[in-house]
């Protein structure tokens, strides 16, 4: 549906299960246009491109405004897109047959969030992209982004890169589940990213440590060294 500031579309609430409208708002009629534009500028993959080909970029965007726990890609879609985190927080989960859930990541601002892997390889996306907090993202199809890359060469190239960092990273912390006891888990989040800690709510850092909010608490009480 196009009101010419933007478009909606369904979107569906992992918190309470319905679907309601989501509004897309392409970036040149964002009232917040000229701060969207620098949030851009210092992505983490974006920051390398020059004016002529960030104004390039720009036409193939839209600007989403998520509520907390709204999903942008359900496990085993295969229309994708590419996401440019500009404010709050994402997570990328993995889910079972019995509905159990796996936090792989998060991505807060200046990251990126994509299946760009199994758009490449013709797959079903094995994981689903969800909003943790509210939060602003820059989307565009993959295709559209493929497309670009291709036209960006050096863009390309420090892109994948990011995209194996990413999934090394996360076969690194999914060997930490198993390798690591509670508090060595804890140690190595805050280690690796103690700016996340303050930034998230603590439900979602148990889960992503695989801890009950309980023991999480329990830990910090124990353990506050850790959490100097």
């Amino acid at each position: 549906m196009d009101r010419g500031l933007g478009r909606f579309k369904y979107q569906k609430s992992l918190q309470y299960g319905f679907w309601d409208w989501e509004f897309m708002t392409v970036l040149d009629k964002h009232p917040e246009k000229n701060l969207i534009r620098l949030q851009l500028s210092q992505n983490s993959v974006l920051k390398s491109l020059d004016a002529a080909a960030m104004a390039d970029l720009e036409r193939h965007l839209e600007i989403s405004d998520l509520k907390k726990s709204e999903i942008l890609l359900h496990q085993g879609d295969h229309q994708m897109e590419q996401y440019f985190v500009l404010d709050g927080i994402l997570k990328r989960i993995v889910s079972s047959a019995d509905a159990k859930e796996m936090i792989l990541r998060f991505a807060i601002e200046k990251d990126i969030e994509t299946s760009y892997a199994a758009w490449r390889l013709k797959t079903a996306a094995p994981y689903s992209i969800a909003s943790v907090t509210k939060a602003r993202v820059a989307r565009m199809p993959l295709k559209k982004w493929a497309e670009f890359l291709d036209a960006h060469k050096p863009l390309k190239e420090s892109f994948e890169f990011e995209v194996m960092r990413l999934m090394s990273e996360i076969m690194a912390h999914t060997i930490t589940l198993h390798m690591l006891d509670a508090p060595g888990r804890v140690e190595r989040f805050l280690r690796k990213y103690e700016d996340l800690f303050e930034l998230l709510p603590k439900k979602e850092l148990a889960a992503y440590l695989n801890l009950s909010p309980e023991t999480l608490s329990r830990l910090k009480t124990k353990h506050k060294e850790l959490f100097v």
